[in-house]
């Protein structure tokens, strides 16, 4: 089982549209992509300086399945949205 870890800082001027929107779009994901095992996301709740704005935690089968939902048009949809509301975007796939 690999574990796919993402965590998002949105840019000062992005919205909750655009935040939701981007929920919309991961919510949707599960239901188009077989290879997600796993699929949890969600705004971050203690807002410490440390602190991300978003996370999401999935998981896959294995290395195979999670580059297939990498390249996957659907999953492609929601980065290019992430690329236009997020400063920085980092991330951390493990075994487990």
């Amino acid at each position: 089982m690999i574990t796919h870890l993402v965590l998002f800082k949105f840019k000062p001027e992005t919205t909750e549209a655009e935040i939701q929107q981007l929920a919309e779009g991961l919510g949707r994901l599960p239901q188009k992509i077989e290879e997600i095992r796993e699929f949890r996301f969600g705004t971050d709740v203690i807002h410490s300086e440390r602190s991300y704005d978003f996370g999401l935690v999935s998981s896959f089968d294995d290395l195979d399945a999670l580059q297939s939902y990498q390249v996957h048009p659907e999953h492609q949809k929601v980065v290019a949205h992430v690329k236009a509301i997020a400063s920085a975007v980092v991330a951390v796939d493990f075994e487990g």
